[in-house]
């Protein structure tokens, strides 16, 4: 089955900056290409939220939070979302999954992200 894997998180110091990968393995480039595709994340004793999303036709929407600061984008013939995450704050941190809209493909085990000085 499909396989999500994200990649790319690390501890940063407020202000800073990580770029966030997430590969789909065993799937074809057409399905993937014709998936909605979200970031999401869970910081410690909250539930998992929605912050990015990336429709076929590579529109995007964010929320609030994380609007002007993330940037979400995709590379179809590469089967990956990426998710820039810029000037990072402290309640940035939270392990961060990549998923479908709506969620249909099992969870990886997401990157953690962690904004502390």
């Amino acid at each position: 089955q499909v396989q999500l894997v994200e990649s790319g998180g690390g501890l940063v110091q407020p202000g800073g900056s990580l770029e966030l990968s997430c590969a789909a393995s065993r799937m074809i480039s057409s399905a993937f290409s014709a998936e909605s595709m979200a970031w999401y994340r869970q910081a410690p004793g909250k539930e998992r939220e929605l912050i990015a999303r990336i429709d076929s036709n590579r529109v995007t929407d964010y929320v609030d939070s994380v609007k002007g600061r993330f940037t979400v984008s995709r590379d179809n013939s590469k089967k990956k979302v990426y998710l820039q995450l810029n000037d990072l704050k402290p309640e940035d941190t939270a392990v961060y999954y990549c998923n479908t809209i709506p969620v249909n493909r099992p969870w990886g085990q997401g990157t953690q992200v962690t904004v502390s000085s």
